[in-house]
């Protein structure tokens, strides 16, 4: 569907509230924001791009890393909606280099392992995942301290 078709839909199905756009692409991100009816949210769904996404005008975001970071999503988004691009750039670049080391074919035992590192045990992720290797969690390890400094 393109924009102008999602936008005619949320207008119509008065069951639809909003859209989470998961493609990665900013033109469709910014078409949908500026046609949304009112009433209606756009979600980014774009780890590596919810700075962009926010700076456009989404209304949150539908993800993986505010799972693993609520604090830090939060400080991205408080600096965005107070106009303080600057600190957002800073924490979308932390956030981009923790997103990097967490993002592949195990992402749902990255996450577990990124909360569990945190001091939250989250226990092991569901057969057929397996454990986050060692190699994947010194990777995640190494960027949590410079993310975690931007929690709100």
């Amino acid at each position: 569907l393109n924009p102008a078709q999602m936008i005619r839909l949320m207008q119509e199905l008065p069951g639809v509230q909003g859209i989470k756009q998961s493609q990665g692409d900013l033109k469709l991100m910014a078409d949908l924001v500026l046609g949304v009816p009112e009433g209606c949210k756009v979600f980014s769904a774009v780890d590596a791009l919810m700075y962009s996404s926010f700076a456009l005008g989404a209304h949150g975001a539908i993800a993986a890393t505010p799972a693993a970071l609520p604090g830090v999503c939060v400080a991205l988004w408080n600096a965005v909606q107070a106009g303080d691009h600057a600190k957002g750039l800073e924490i979308h670049r932390a956030m981009l280099t923790f997103w990097n080391a967490v993002v592949g074919d195990n992402l749902p035992a990255n996450l577990k392992t990124t909360i569990a590192l945190q001091g939250c045990p989250t226990g092991l992720p569901r057969a057929p995942m397996p454990a986050t290797s060692e190699a994947q969690t010194a990777r995640i390890r190494k960027t949590l301290d410079a993310v975690l400094a931007f929690e709100a």
